[in-house]
């Protein structure tokens, strides 16, 4: 411990800290952002933390200072890129290139597969758009889709709904992921590499679960008057035509091209960089290899080909309304960083670490179970993956653990059983016209513990080669 601290009283004062995170979130009108930032000073406070801040052995220790310090670090490093990538998305959503994403992967699956196109469409869309918004704009074409060939509209959303909320939960630049990469310091494009391959899995079981259980025991399906209605179960047409209104939707280059640059570029940085290709052309593909540089080409891309559908005042007016959401995320992200920060500063990370080592449980066990338990007992999938990186990130570093399946774990935590209190399990079950809430438990909230529980299979397997 640092400065003399009691590693014990430091844990009591987490553990208090963390109580009253829970206990703020859940029964009082504190947002969450003010929660962890309470949360953190508690935890300094009951841990015997220097009120006022003290240089010792060349560093400066102390309650404020760790506050400030992991705040700005964290959002020093991803802050930009949450900015850059809300307002993408915000472009992707006005201008209809979501609608073109699915039109474009309905025809290359070919008629039968409507699941399939209909996950992969929301597996690429929520990387720029919030999974909500993203269910909220593209839950008219499952529609059409259930009008025509009358498959259960409750098989293609729930496909749709999984697609867009496991990218949601774990690829970057989706702000919740990329903030666990800023608090746990690790490169944005190796774990984009990795979070994409691990998410599809995941997305495949829930739609064989989609597929073969819901589709048949939720049979509902689209009328003629665009009514979600109850009928009795039968066999798909799969000769049916969907014909969609595609009338001033952008083209599929127009579409792909803002969201496929600043992925291309980052993998290109990091392929790059592992292989020490560093010199001459290298140099500059590193360079906009950035994350803050490539997804800020994606932005201006996407401004000057998609925004060109809008006048000017439409087109700021929509990334304003992205900036604004970004605000929030990028408070309570900042907040995680800070109560990461008092954990680090105080030596309460190296302890636990200690602790842990002489025990049989995986350290990559620690950010599950808390993110895990976060997410069920509060709701938000953001707040989930942040508390448990801030907690844990310290101690995974600490234990010489690998930081990128640390901050996998994390992520793959806040995919447990939505239900009640998250508002995406509202929006999927609504839209759908589900109303019982043993339905909507069955529906939602099974399908996101499959994803989770595909999720965890994939860590503690990478455990043992990470």
């Amino acid at each position: 411990m640092v400065a003399g601290l009691s590693g014990q009283r430091m844990l009591i004062g987490l553990l208090i800290g963390i109580a009253l995170l829970i206990f703020l979130v859940l029964k009082t009108k504190v947002q969450a952002f003010l929660a962890l930032i309470l949360c953190t000073i508690v935890v300094g406070l009951v841990g015997g933390m220097p009120l006022a801040n003290t240089t010792i052995d060349g560093k400066t220790i102390g309650i404020v200072n760790s506050v400030t310090s992991g705040f700005g670090g964290t959002l020093g490093s991803i802050g930009i890129i949450i900015g850059f990538g809300v307002m993408m998305g915000q472009i992707f959503e006005a201008t209809g290139a979501a609608k073109r994403m699915a039109y474009t992967f309905l025809k290359l699956f070919g008629k039968g597969r409507e699941e399939e196109a209909l996950a992969i469409t929301g597996f690429v869309v929520s990387i720029p758009i919030f999974c909500d918004s993203g269910f909220v704009v593209l839950s008219p074409i499952a529609k059409a889709l259930s009008k025509v060939t009358k498959k259960s509209v409750v098989a293609l959303g729930v496909s749709l709904a999984a697609g867009l909320v496991v990218t949601h939960s774990l690829v970057p630049p989706t702000p919740g992921p990329l903030g666990v990469c800023g608090i746990f310091g690790i490169d944005v494009g190796i774990f984009l590499l990795l979070t994409l391959v691990l998410s599809v899995p995941m997305v495949l079981c829930c739609i064989l679960y989609a597929r073969k259980v819901l589709a048949k025991k939720y049979y509902k399906i689209v009328d003629e008057k665009g009514a979600i209605v109850d009928a009795p179960y039968q066999e798909a047409d799969k000769n049916a035509k969907l014909d969609l209104d595609m009338d001033g939707v952008p083209g599929a280059l127009e579409s792909f091209g803002p969201l496929l640059l600043p992925i291309i570029l980052i993998l290109i940085n990091t392929v790059s960089s592992a292989l020490g290709f560093k010199t001459g052309i290298f140099e500059v593909l590193i360079f906009l290899g950035q994350p803050i540089v490539a997804v800020g080409l994606g932005l201006l891309l996407a401004i000057f080909t998609l925004g060109n559908r809008l006048d000017r005042t439409t087109a700021l007016k929509e990334m304003e309304k992205g900036m604004a959401s970004a605000g929030i995320i990028m408070l309570v992200t900042g907040g995680g960083g800070s109560l990461g920060q008092i954990i680090k500063d105080s030596g309460l990370g190296n302890f636990m670490a200690g602790g842990l080592a002489e025990t049989a449980i995986p350290i990559v066990v620690l950010p599950l179970i808390i993110s895990t338990a976060m997410r069920f007992i509060q709701g938000s999938g953001t707040v989930a993956m942040t508390t448990a990186a801030s907690i844990t990130a310290p101690i995974v570093i600490a234990s010489g653990a690998n930081p990128v399946l640390g901050a996998i774990a994390c992520c793959v935590g806040s995919l447990f059983f939505g239900y009640f209190n998250d508002s995406y399990f509202w929006v999927v079950n609504r839209t759908l016209g589900v109303e019982e809430a043993k339905d909507q438990l069955t529906i939602w909230s099974v399908t996101s513990t499959i994803a989770w529980a595909v999720g965890v299979v994939e860590v503690l397997v990478l455990s043992f080669f990470m």
